[in-house]
């Protein structure tokens, strides 16, 4: 199991020392929100910064994608040191060729399905991805309260990925905190991202400690 605080609910005036902090006290990745304020109603950063972030750490930069053409940005998010980007399957009928590109340029491809879309609109994709990123809240503001109707879909694919020995990673985002880690991580959630419950907290150390803990103890009643 992972934790992976979102950067986007750090203090930009000093994101040296807040990645430096939570790399310190246990961060596994790091959660790079992408949002270009037309797929979602918000507009964050850019290669730009993430090629900055890449020069703090050599922790694993996990980036999601909430664009409406992210094939058209995908060399300089390689450029920049992205070791994943998520695609989000909402954003194409047919996604395959974008996932190709994404290897092609060194990442791992992930794809990433929005509350109120259905889970079989990303079922035939888990044989083709490395990591699935179910997100708990509605995409483009954080700080929102966790979804659990969602939980069915992480259930579903983890039955999926132990039935047909699949390699990819079950992520989760949106909401993610002590109190709710360890639901996640029950439904089949084995990457946490979790964003002011981490970066909101004068603790981190703490914080993150949490987080891991509720979250081992949900893949715990799973097993």
């Amino acid at each position: 199991m992972r934790v992976a605080p979102s950067v986007l609910s750090a203090d930009f005036t000093k994101l040296r020392e807040e990645i430096e902090e939570v790399e310190k006290f246990g961060a596994d990745w790091l959660h790079l929100d992408v949002m270009d304020a037309h797929f979602v109603p918000n507009l964050t950063f850019g290669p730009v910064i993430i090629k900055a972030i890449r020069k703090l750490t050599d922790l694993y930069l996990d980036t999601h994608l909430m664009m409406t053409d992210p094939d058209l940005f995908l060399e300089p998010f390689a450029k920049a040191g992205c070791d994943g980007v998520t695609i989000h399957c909402e954003a194409y009928e047919d996604a395959r060729p974008v996932l190709d590109q994404i290897r092609e340029k060194g990442m791992r491809a992930g794809m990433s399905i929005n509350p109120p879309t259905s889970f079989e609109v990303v079922e035939p994709y888990l044989e083709e991805i490395d990591l699935l990123l179910v997100m708990s809240v509605n995409p483009g503001f954080g700080g929102q309260s966790f979804m659990p109707e969602v939980l069915h879909k992480l259930e579903r694919a983890a039955e999926i990925k132990k039935a047909k020995s699949l390699s990819l990673d079950l992520e989760i985002d949106g909401g993610i905190s002590p109190d709710t880690a360890a639901f996640a991580t029950e439904a089949g959630a084995e990457v946490l991202v979790a964003g002011s419950a981490v970066f909101g907290k004068d603790n981190r150390e703490q914080a993150i400690a949490a987080i891991r803990s509720e979250g081992r103890a949900g893949r715990y009643k799973r097993s």
